[in-house]
């Protein structure tokens, strides 16, 4: 890399000048926040914990907080048709807004990461209520995805200030989620090694790992991703960006529907996904297919494995195996009506990779989704 000033940053790995705690919440602007959030409650096992709105001051918006195990999901809607919120909405359709990340020095996190380069979206600001104080501060990232620096050491309320408790007003049972894995940005032709030198230079973290359109291509389209992980490996970002095929890719997909760069999937982590999936198959929740025939040899590529074949095939669950260990994964088909988010999910047993052996079987079901639609 020819951007020795990001290597003199980096030559001194004892010390991390952004250390972050994991992912503090992910933000949704959404059409209609109620129905989403019923969506979310009902079909994926979260709970609602918190709620801002008209009732506690907001004019313009209403959010929900939703949690399971340690995942905060929020879910936005503006109230006016000229609210930003209103306009990201009409752009992008529901998507990620927000990307927050737990630290213990939120103006400290600005500080470093804006004298490296990091465009200011919210300088460090205090909130307070009855339960304590919070620090937030924010840049931003591709397209007009940004980054938020949450400082909660000083607060014992449901969410943030400015929010209320709140309860799901139906039995809730969760699914077994349990951490956001790591969350995948698309970004546009030529931008991927721009956003890792952005992650390198003013966030401090290392290039993970590279795949190119060898690794990830079928017959007819490719992509090329870089996965760039923080220094205590909590927080994971693969970006991908297209790459040359026969026909439109996945990518360029989600770039025409979402209109920008963005928050492609977000990879949740269980301890049982045959359980999980099963249970969100049960709630309706589609998922992408890969044939029955990918099964035919999968001992042989992956070895020894705890779980029993067949339940794995019957829920058309991949695995892939690293140095380490295997991990097993499926992903959700989008969740709104554009082609742009959906869900991975993924349990590691041992693995730290992302389950290269599956991309060509994972894609060319995505194909198989984009010839329904008439986009490939």
């Amino acid at each position: 890399m020819e951007n020795t000033n990001a290597h003199s940053l980096m030559d001194q790995p004892q010390v991390d000048f952004l250390p972050l705690l994991g992912t503090d919440h992910v933000e949704f602007y959404v059409g209609n926040a109620k129905q989403a959030a019923y969506y979310y409650q009902v079909a994926f096992g979260f709970e609602l914990i918190a709620y801002a709105g008209p009732e506690t001051g907001l004019k313009d918006q209403c959010s929900y907080v939703l949690k399971q195990d340690k995942i905060r999901f929020v879910l936005t809607s503006g109230l006016q048709p000229d609210s930003p919120i209103s306009q990201h909405v009409l752009k992008h359709g529901d998507g990620v807004k927000v990307l927050a990340l737990w630290v213990e020095d939120a103006a400290k996190a600005y500080e470093e990461t804006t004298k490296r380069g990091g465009v200011s979206f919210m300088e460090p600001q205090k909130m307070t209520d009855e339960h304590g104080e919070i620090v937030v501060s924010a840049i931003h990232t591709y397209g007009e995805t940004i980054h938020k620096f949450v400082e909660r050491k000083n607060y014992k309320g449901a969410f943030l200030p400015g929010f209320k408790a709140a309860k799901s007003p139906m039995e809730i049972k969760p699914v077994g989620l349990k951490y956001v894995d790591h969350c995948v940005g698309n970004v546009g032709w030529g931008e991927m090694n721009k956003w890792v030198e952005f992650y390198e230079k003013v966030m401090g973290f290392n290039l993970l790992i590279t795949f190119d359109d060898q690794d990830i291509s079928t017959e007819y389209t490719a992509l090329m991703s870089k996965v760039v992980s923080n220094g205590n490996g909590y927080v994971k970002f693969p970006i991908n960006e297209p790459a040359e095929g026969k026909k439109r890719s996945q990518i360029e997909e989600y770039l025409d529907f979402y209109h920008d760069a963005g928050v492609q999937h977000i990879a949740i982590a269980t301890d049982d996904i045959i359980e999980t999936v099963s249970e969100l198959r049960r709630r309706g929740i589609d998922f992408l297919y890969v044939p029955d025939n990918y099964y035919d040899d999968l001992l042989d590529r992956v070895g020894d494995i705890k779980e029993d074949l067949e339940l794995l095939k019957e829920q058309n669950i991949l695995v892939d195996r690293d140095e380490e260990g295997y991990l097993l994964q499926i992903f959700t088909k989008p969740v709104q009506d554009r082609p742009t988010v959906f869900y991975e999910i993924i349990q590691r047993r041992g693995a730290k990779s992302f389950g290269k052996g599956n991309f060509k079987a994972l894609f060319e079901a995505i194909e198989r989704e984009q010839e329904l639609r008439g986009t490939l």
